[in-house]
C-alpha cells in the first residue's frame, strides 16, 4: 500500500523583494537563469524515481518567491514532471502562491489545465499607502482584479494572506483589511503578525520601524482578528489560519500532523524516509548539481546510487529523526491546531498514551486554564494559545 506524501516546490524568483521578506528569493534574475532553475527542478524530481512507487502524492504546494512571476509553461513543466515520476492522488490539493501585480487571466486558465485547484494570494493589507511602504508591487484594486479573475477562471478554493502590526497600521486599517477580504468571500484566510528579521530591508529602516504598532496594539489586533473573522463565518483551525468549513489547508495539515513531505528547489526542507534535511541555498551550485543529475539520467545509471550520491551534495543539515524527536515535533506542531491532538492518533502513531509521557505537564496547564484535556483530545485553550511558545517549550523530552 502506498504511503501518503506531500511535495513542496520552491520558486525563488520575485519581481521585487518586499521590505519585510526574509525568504530565500531573488529579484532581477535573467530569463536564462529561470529556465536553468526549472530544468534543475525537473532533474531533482526525476532523482526520486527509485522511491516514487512507494508513495501517493496527496498535496503539492508551489511557493516562493513569486511563482506567478514565471511563465506559466514553466509551472506546467514542473507539475507534469511530478505526475510523470510520482503517483498523484485522483483528488489532490495543488496550490500555487500568486501575488497581485503578477496575475494574468491566461495564466490562471493554464494553471487550471495543469490541475492546480487552489490559489494563495498575498494581499497583506488593503491600505495602498501601507502596501507602498512595504515595497509591494500592487495596490488593493489590482488585488481585487486578480481575485475576480481567479473566480472567472474557475478557482473555487482561494486563500488570502494578510498581516498585522505593519508600519503605519492601526486597528481601523487592520479591521478594514479583514472586512474587505471577507466581503470577497475567499475560502481560507491566513493572518500573520509582522516579524522584523535580520537581513531584511525593513531592518535597516528606522523610519519604518518607528511606525510599527507596539506590543499591546499587536495583541489587540490578534484578538480582533479572531472576532472579525469568526463573525464572517471563518473558524480558526490553527493559531494563524482561518477557513470556511472543509477548506482547511490540507498541505499545511501534513506539516502539523507529522506527515512525510519532500521539498524541491534551493533551501527547501523535507521530512522523508525518517530524515529531516534541507537543500543547499546557493542558486548556481543547485543548478550545477542538478545538471549533473540530468546528464547521468541519460545513461544506464543505477538510480538508487545516483539518488544517494546526488543528495549527499545537494542536502545539508541532514538529521535522523528518532522517536523522542518525532514525539516532540508532533506535540509542538499538533498543539498549534485549535482542535489539538487526538489521543487515539497519538497512541496509534507512537504506541503510547500521551498521558504516559506528558500527564504531569498537561495536568499542570489544565489546572491553570491553559489547556483542555479529556478522554479524546489534548488542546490549548484560548488563554493557552496566547502564551503557546512558553507552554510548548515544556513538552521537550530531550535537552
Amino acid at each position: 500500500m502506498r504511503k501518503p506524501l506531500s511535495i513542496y516546490v520552491h520558486i525563488p524568483f520575485c519581481k521585487h523583494k518586499c521590505m519585510y521578506c526574509d525568504f530565500l528569493s531573488f529579484e532581477g534574475e535573467t530569463s536564462t537563469k529561470k529556465i536553468q532553475y526549472i530544468n534543475a527542478l525537473m532533474s531533482e524530481i526525476r532523482m526520486y524515481k527509485p522511491y516514487a512507487d512507494r508513495y501517493i502524492v496527496k498535496t503539492i504546494y508551489i511557493g516562493g518567491g513569486t511563482p506567478s512571476f514565471l511563465d506559466e509553461a514553466m509551472i506546467g513543466n514542473v507539475i507534469n514532471t511530478i505526475k510523470h515520476i510520482f503517483k498523484v492522488d485522483r483528488f489532490p490539493e495543488i496550490t500555487i502562491e500568486v501575488n497581485p501585480g503578477t496575475i494574468k487571466y491566461t495564466d490562471l486558465l493554464a494553471y487550471r489545465e495543469y490541475g492546480i485547484n487552489r490559489l494563495s494570494i498575498g494581499l497583506q493589507s488593503a491600505d495602498d499607502e501601507i502596501l507602498r511602504l512595504m515595497g509591494r508591487i500592487h495596490n488593493y484594486e489590482e488585488f481585487v482584479d486578480g481575485f475576480e479573475a481567479a473566480r472567472r477562471a474557475g478557482f473555487e478554493n482561494i486563500s488570502v494572506d494578510a498581516m498585522t502590526s505593519l508600519p503605519g497600521q492601526d486597528m481601523h486599517t487592520m479591521v478594514d483589511t479583514l472586512t474587505r477580504i471577507t466581503e470577497l468571500g475567499p475560502e481560507h484566510i491566513s493572518v500573520y503578525s509582522l516579524q522584523v528579521e535580520d537581513g531584511t530591508k525593513l531592518k535597516e529602516r528606522p523610519d519604518l520601524l518607528n511606525l510599527i504598532p507596539d506590543e499591546d496594539t499587536d495583541r489587540s489586533m490578534y484578538y480582533m482578528t479572531k472576532k472579525v473573522l469568526k463573525a464572517a463565518g471563518y473558524e480558526r483551525y490553527e493559531i494563524s489560519n482561518y477557513s470556511k468549513p472543509g477548506y482547511e489547508s490540507r498541505h499545511n495539515m501534513v506539516y502539523w500532523t507529522g506527515g512525510q513531505y519532500i521539498g524541491l528547489g534551493i533551501g527547501a526542507s523535507s521530512y522523508f524516509k525518517g530524515e529531516r534535511f534541507s537543500n543547499i541555498k546557493n542558486l548556481d551550485n543547485y543548478i550545477e548539481i542538478c545538471d549533473d543529475v540530468r546528464e547521468e539520467l541519460t545513461k544506464d545509471t543505477d538510480r538508487i546510487k545516483l539518488y544517494d550520491s546526488a543528495t549527499a551534495i545537494l542536502r545539508e543539515n541532514v538529521q535522523t529523526i528518532f522517536l523522542e524527536s518525532r514525539i516532540e515535533e508532533y506535540m509542538f506542531l499538533g498543539l498549534r491546531m485549535i482542535k489539538g491532538i487526538k489521543r487515539k492518533d497519538f497512541s496509534e502513531k507512537f504506541n503510547r498514551d500521551v498521558f504516559e509521557l506528558y500527564g504531569d505537564i498537561i495536568n499542570k496547564y489544565v489546572d491553570q486554564g491553559y489547556m483542555y484535556a479529556d478522554e479524546n483530545v489534548v488542546a490549548l485553550t484560548d488563554k493557552g494559545i496566547d502564551v503557546s511558545n512558553y507552554i510548548l517549550s515544556d513538552f521537550m523530552l530531550t535537552t
